[in-house]
């Protein structure tokens, strides 16, 4: 099924990243240059994926989005203010699974309303509907040591929506996971981007999930990152689909395929070189 990729360019980027860079300190008063002079910016509700070679520093930029490193130069903003540290408005899903083992899936995603004081009824009824965006209603009282790893990765997802970030990052959420399941968790984040309506900032190195899931790719050159290439996949004309099958069928799908591929191919290259 197919969606409209819902963007506001006219109102400019939510989220807008302004000639960064990061530089991490080694011994005897030595510096590593993570990436360099970094720009590009994310519409409202879009899906935005970062792409690039091994080591180009893509994590690095998102986990600055997140407040969770300072870059040494430049500035992030989000709706216009600068981002300095941590925040509910940015939640973030890492790759490795971050449910609690002692709390139901139900206790988990109420787990950050109840920390920010949230009344009860208010966090049930929020739980309740991401539990059901994320198709763990069944599920709701079991506990994480009974679920599958796609299924914890659905209640990471369900516990951040629900403390209503303005922004949902994401680190290789689904890199854990086994070719199938991973497939169904794409097509399911089309879905809760479509009824969530929220923008998402993603992180991975698999160019058929990035092509898949992207309304812009973002593709940095090997270390240090900086931007390479924004590609916007043309050939899904605007939109969004809930079915893998019918992206990767399309015209246009295999020539940015394999452009992207040249593109890793050549930055690898310069790597080793």
């Amino acid at each position: 099924m197919a969606h409209p990729s819902a963007t506001t360019a006219e109102a400019g980027p939510k989220l807008r990243i302004d000639r960064v860079s990061k530089r991490f300190p080694l011994p005897d008063d030595k510096e590593i240059e993570a990436i360099r002079d970094v720009s590009f910016g994310v519409e409202e509700n879009e899906i935005c994926v970062i792409l690039g070679p091994s080591g180009c520093g893509k994590s690095t930029v998102l986990r600055m989005v997140a407040g969770l490193e300072t870059p040494t130069a430049g500035v992030l903003s989000l709706d216009d203010h600068e981002i300095t540290g941590t925040d509910r408005e940015r939640g973030m899903v890492f790759q490795a699974y971050t449910s609690f083992d002692w709390l139901s899936v139900r206790g988990n995603v109420e787990y950050g309303m109840r920390i920010n004081g949230v009344p009860v009824a208010e966090r049930r009824a929020r739980a309740q509907k991401y539990i059901d965006l994320v198709q763990l209603s069944k599920f709701s009282e079991v506990y994480p040591s009974q679920l599958s790893g796609g299924m914890k990765q659905r209640v990471a997802i369900a516990r951040t929506l629900a403390n209503d970030p303005a922004l949902l990052l994401m680190d290789e959420p689904f890199g854990a996971l086994d070719a199938e399941t991973r497939w169904h968790m794409q097509e399911l984040l089309v879905d809760i981007a479509e009824n969530a309506n929220t923008t998402v900032v993603m992180v991975t190195h698999d160019i058929e999930e990035a092509i898949y899931l992207a309304d812009k790719i973002v593709f940095l050159s090997s270390h240090p990152g900086r931007v390479h290439e924004i590609i916007v996949p043309d050939f899904k004309k605007g939109q969004r689909f809930t079915n893998k099958e019918e992206v990767i069928a399309m015209d246009g799908y295999g020539a940015l395929e394999r452009q992207i591929m040249r593109m890793m191919r050549e930055q690898g290259a310069s790597e080793v070189l």
